[in-house]
């Protein structure tokens, strides 16, 4: 894919998932949210640019969810009781994602969500990069407290409409990703802004089901919600076999790493994934 050419040349899709818990293998997106865009940045830095597409849908979860959930998003299971899940609309949403420059705040959180359900599917995962407006606020706009979303909305002046829910926070997304493309300039390329967003990120990435057997060894435990052993290439136990309870998988631009709980330190710890050496299922 060329990557040189002016960044209006692209369409973008800005999307956002609120999900059943933090990790993407074990949970579920409950709402999805995403705004498809065209524009043209004129040399006087006025953006001219309009909505092409939308999507916005609640799915029902595989289980319930809990109170400290339901608490961050405001989603009830109530309201998704009768709501499609997302086996009945992945192709829809497949398809709206074709052709776009994907853009969402913490681009890994919701990459590694969609990623995996593409793949569940057996569709294949886009061939374009992403953005993280995340990452492209922290070089790009300054003076603020910090770069959480609704921060930037009133920090910017932008009509962030309801927080926390999916289609809210893509169009709030897609706001800031075109101040970022504004300070960028008129001239300014698509592999400019993923260089100013110091992170290449492509689905590719994000694949979770078409990697090494210890992944999918992690991967059977966190689903049946087994312990496993492991030997972990790092920590005061630097070789040694240790017993651990996997929480989830976190897709992050430095390293993809395992939330789990430590049976011999009685915490839960972070594990990189290209520090686990191997791993067995305890049944």
């Amino acid at each position: 894919m060329n990557l040189d050419l002016p960044l209006s040349e692209y369409t973008y899709i800005a999307f956002d998932t609120e999900a059943s818990g933090a990790y993407p293998v074990g949970y579920d997106i409950v709402e999805l949210g995403a705004v498809k865009y065209r524009f043209h940045l004129n040399t006087d830095g006025a953006i001219q640019g309009e909505e092409i597409g939308r999507l916005q849908m609640l799915l029902k979860p595989r289980e319930a969810m809990s109170e400290f959930i339901i608490g961050i998003h405001g989603i009830t299971n109530e309201m998704v009781a009768d709501a499609p899940n997302m086996g009945q609309k992945i192709v829809e949403i497949h398809e709206f994602f074709k052709g776009g420059i994907v853009m969402a705040h913490h681009c890994p959180f919701d990459l590694g969500f969609l990623a995996l359900e593409f793949e569940k599917a057996a569709l294949p995962l886009p061939p374009e990069p992403a953005l993280c407006t995340s990452l492209l606020s922290r070089k790009l706009i300054h003076g603020v407290d910090n770069h959480k979303l609704q921060t930037l909305v009133k920090h910017l002046g932008i009509d962030g409409g309801q927080a926390h829910r999916a289609y809210d926070d893509a169009k709030a997304c897609l706001l800031v990703g075109l101040e970022c493309f504004k300070k960028l300039g008129a001239q300014a390329t698509l592999a400019q802004a993923i260089k100013s967003q110091g992170k290449q990120l492509w689905w590719k990435d994000y694949s979770l089901l078409s990697r090494d057997p210890v992944l999918r060894t992690l991967i059977d435990a966190i689903n049946t919600k087994k312990d496993i052993d492991m030997i972990y290439d790092g920590g005061s136990a630097k070789g040694e076999a240790r017993k651990v309870t996997p929480i989830g998988i976190v897709r992050n631009p430095d390293g993809d790493y395992l939330q789990a709980f430590c049976h011999k330190d009685k915490t839960n710890k972070r594990y990189y994934l290209s520090r686990i050496k191997d791993v067995a299922v305890i049944y």
